[in-house]
């Protein structure tokens, strides 16, 4: 029997990406879907401006929207995804959970709370139990799972491959695409035949949240990874697959080979949204490529090439899709790991 789901900012570009995914999912069944004040009471093809590739699912478009709130969702639904702005989510988000319901989200907000896990979930599934510390201090009958930045989720995996030689510090430089800022986050007239190299609050988020997937969870507190890390973040005229370019010293020496060899072995998990194979590492120097790359394993595959040993360490590009592994995808996933562990 499928789980029944909400969706919490259903008309978004992220919410939209999540329909697309849920629609046809056999473990997941769409039995409500909120959104502003303004769309409530409208069918969901009224109310969403329909922009994801391929048509609204017909099962879905006639479904009536709700206002984002508790007592206009359904007592029986299992499972909520949110894409909320971190705005609206830090206020209706703890209320979702306070009134019982169990949330995979993709919201900004409560992201490097104490005890909110933040999870990748082929880097960092056993994070999930700090749930139960979560309930306790809490009084939650509900929970909350957050998944990482859009950019965060890119180059994370490839580090986690690389931990065990010793990561001591990280530079990242993000090439991010247009539709990490949202349908109407960035004007044509402000991308077109430019590159802004400025994204607010975006280096922050790589920088910290690196580090809490990276730490060690021990049952009671979750302690952060010791790698430094620094980011620049720099919007490009591509519409879907964040690029990054990093720099990796680590304790032991590590050839370009070794790290290669270390991506492309490293663990994927038995989840249906995870791909056969987590990190597809090229050979091609000029490899990854958002328009060639960016829909590796359905879109939810990291890719890596061009590495390199430097006088700063390893050096290699990275790539992942930013709307499906960076975001929908990536809820998609710890919903999966949530209904995996019991927590459904």
């Amino acid at each position: 029997m499928a789980v029944r789901v909400g969706v919490l900012g259903a008309t978004g570009a992220v919410g939209q990406r999540l329909i697309q995914l849920l629609d046809p999912h056999p473990d997941f069944e769409i039995a409500a879907l909120t959104a502003s004040e303004d769309s409530a009471g409208k069918s969901y093809r009224q109310a969403a401006k329909w922009r994801v590739e391929g048509p609204i699912p017909e099962d879905v478009a006639e479904t009536t929207v709700s206002a984002t709130d508790p007592d206009e969702v359904p007592d029986d639904i299992d499972l909520i995804f949110s894409s909320l702005p971190s705005s609206v989510g830090s206020e209706v988000e703890p209320a979702f959970c306070e009134a019982g319901y169990v949330m995979s989200s993709n919201s900004s907000n409560a992201r490097m709370a104490d005890d909110v896990p933040l999870v990748i979930p082929e880097v960092n599934a056993d994070h999930l139990d700090l749930l139960e510390v979560q309930r306790d201090e809490r009084g939650w009958d509900g929970a909350m799972v957050k998944n990482p930045n859009c950019s965060t989720i890119t180059f994370v995996p490839t580090l986690a491959a690389l931990a065990e030689y010793g990561l001591e510090k990280v530079h990242v430089a993000t090439l991010q695409a247009v539709s990490g800022a949202g349908y109407d986050g960035v004007s044509s007239m402000e991308i077109i035949d430019n590159a802004i190299p400025y994204i607010g609050s975006e280096e922050d988020k790589l920088e910290t949240e690196s580090r809490k997937l990276l730490g060690e969870f021990d049952g009671a507190e979750l302690s952060h990874n010791s790698v430094e890390v620094a980011a620049s973040c720099n919007r490009i005229p591509t519409i879907d697959g964040h690029l990054e370019n990093v720099w990796v010293e680590t304790a032991e020496e590590l050839s370009a080979e070794g790290a290669a060899d270390a991506m492309a072995s490293y663990p994927s998990l038995e989840l249906r949204s995870s791909p056969d194979q987590l990190i597809h590492v090229f050979d091609e120097p000029d490899r990854p490529q958002p328009r060639l790359d960016r829909s590796l394993g359905d879109g939810m595959a990291v890719a890596a090439g061009g590495l390199r040993e430097s006088s700063f360490g390893l050096q290699y590009n990275c790539l992942a899709h930013n709307t499906i592994r960076g975001a929908a995808g990536a809820s998609v996933l710890n919903g999966e790991l949530l209904l995996e562990n019991g927590y459904l």
